[in-house]
């Protein structure tokens, strides 16, 4: 039983009234025998963590390999690797071999054009001429009071448009 339960002449437990921190009274409850306060339920610990606070330091384990070996958790065992003590000292040398091959690279200025297929440049350029022109119809309807600067640009790019799309529809024949 807990210290702070009352129990009655006829067996009844109750949990008496107390004051709640804004001032107001909580009633005293009748609980069920056996019952256990919130507070006073111990917190759950898992097995690996029981394990470690009994066991404050593991001790090494020595292999049948000869390897050591630390055993934080029963039936783990975690192997010491030696290359990650070494692995500073590998990527080091990893960084400067990466220099050198670096220094050795030299870039050439040949830019390579990518030709494109003639039939799609032209669907492209044929494409943005409708948009031009929708938007030249827009511009004249007064839809669009105050056209931005790009919009005008691209209205004045129609000549060149017209040129590419001729060019190509020759080479296409």
């Amino acid at each position: 039983m807990y210290s702070n339960n009352i129990v009655t002449e006829s067996g009844d437990t109750f949990i008496p009234a107390s004051q709640r921190p804004d001032g107001t009274w909580r009633k005293a409850r009748r609980v069920k025998e056996g019952y256990v306060p919130q507070e006073e339920v111990p917190l759950y610990e898992s097995k690996g963590k029981q394990f470690m606070n009994r066991n404050t330091k593991p001790e090494p384990v020595k292999l049948s390999s000869g390897e050591t070996a630390q055993r934080p958790i029963p039936g783990l065992f975690i192997i010491e690797d030696k290359e990650k003590k070494q692995g500073k000292k590998k990527n080091k040398n990893k960084v400067e071999e990466v220099t050198k091959q670096l220094q050795q690279v030299t870039v050439s200025e040949k830019v390579e054009v990518v030709q494109t297929d003639p039939a799609k440049k032209l669907k492209n350029l044929k494409k943005r001429l409708r948009e031009v022109e929708a938007l030249e119809e827009k511009l004249k309807n007064g839809l669009i009071p105050k056209p931005e600067p790009e919009q005008l640009t691209k209205i004045q790019r129609k000549n060149d448009l017209l040129l590419q799309i001729r060019e190509l529809e020759k080479q296409i024949g």
